[in-house]
C-alpha cells in the first residue's frame, strides 16, 4: 500500500512539473516580458529551484516592464502587487553571469546557461 502511494505521489509531482514547464515555455515563446521565475522554468530549471532563486536572480537588474498580479492573503482577501518583467535578452545576459553559492544549484544554472546558448 505504501509503495503504491509513493508511486502515485511521484507521478503527480512529475505531471505538475511537466505542466509548469510547458506553461513557462509557451509564455516565453510569446515574446512578451515575463517574470524571472517563468524564464528560469522555461530555461530548464525545476519549479522549486526557480521559485527559490528568482528573487536573488532578479536583484540589481533593471526590469524591462512592470505588471500587476494578485496574491492571496489570509481568508478570502487578496492584494494587487507590482511584478518585475524581463525580456529574453535581459534574461539571457543575467543567466550567463549569475551563479548561486549553493554548488548544486550553481551546476543547474550552469547547465541551463549552456542549454540556452546552444
Amino acid at each position: 500500500m505504501r509503495n503504491t502511494k509513493n508511486k502515485q505521489r511521484a507521478l503527480r509531482q512529475r505531471i505538475r512539473e511537466q505542466r509548469a514547464t510547458r506553461r513557462a515555455i509557451k509564455a516565453v515563446a510569446t515574446s512578451t516580458p515575463q517574470t524571472a521565475r517563468t524564464h528560469l522554468v522555461a530555461a530548464g530549471l525545476d519549479d522549486a529551484t526557480a521559485k527559490r532563486f528568482a528573487p536573488a536572480f532578479s536583484r540589481n537588474i533593471t526590469a524591462t516592464a512592470t505588471g500587476k498580479t494578485t496574491i492571496k492573503l489570509r481568508g478570502r482577501r487578496t492584494r494587487l502587487v507590482d511584478v518585475k518583467l524581463y525580456d529574453q535578452a535581459t534574461f539571457n545576459a543575467r543567466l550567463i553571469t549569475y551563479r548561486p553559492t549553493n554548488p548544486l544549484a550553481a551546476a543547474r544554472f550552469e547547465r541551463a546557461a549552456h542549454a540556452l546558448a546552444a
